[in-house]
């Protein structure tokens, strides 16, 4: 592992544990389990996963007064491809494998006409990696924060598990996010 890698790894871990044990800067957007049901379930299915990640993720929009994020399937598609690219390469990276954070997204079109886009990627093993502590963690970070909360109007989710910096079973997360207004 290289010192960047190594830098990286311990940031997020910090992050990831300020998470685990402490509440987001404003608490009422943190969705509670009965409104996002499966949060911090690591056994549930992958796509239940997702659905929990989405609640969470538009629980807080509204909370904040903010319309929810819709779906987009060229978004989703990327955010899978981002989180894949980051166990192959082994790289937790925005340009993990060489690639610009918008590569997927232009790869499965979403750039066609005015367009913008914002990522936010986080990894975490055992009940680190879970939607809630993944989730939390962001909402803890005023960057990724602003992702979730700003002007987006689409967004993709990825979700992939592996060897991540040897770190066995990491569960790694990427958040695409878009829209299409000038």
């Amino acid at each position: 592992m290289t010192r960047r890698g190594i830098a990286i790894a311990v940031v997020l871990c910090a992050l990831l544990a300020v998470a685990a044990s402490a509440q987001a800067k404003d608490a009422n957007v943190i969705a509670p389990a009965t409104a996002c049901p499966n949060q911090a379930n690591r056994s549930a299915p992958a796509d239940v996963q997702l659905q929990a990640m989405l609640c969470m993720t538009n629980y807080a929009r509204h909370a904040s007064g903010l319309k929810p994020l819709t779906r987009s399937r060229p978004l989703a598609q990327a955010a899978g491809h981002k989180s894949a690219d980051i166990l192959r390469c082994g790289e937790f990276s925005h340009e993990a494998c060489g690639h610009e954070f918008t590569y997927w997204i232009e790869r499965f079109g979403y750039t066609q006409g005015c367009w913008s886009a914002g990522e936010n990627i986080g990894y975490g093993t055992g009940g680190l990696g879970s939607v809630r502590n993944i989730f939390s963690a962001w909402m803890n970070s005023s960057g990724h924060q602003a992702n979730i909360l700003g002007r987006f109007r689409e967004i993709g989710i990825g979700r992939e598990v592996g060897e991540l910096e040897g770190a066995a079973g990491a569960v790694v997360w990427t958040q695409d996010f878009g829209s299409h207004v000038c």
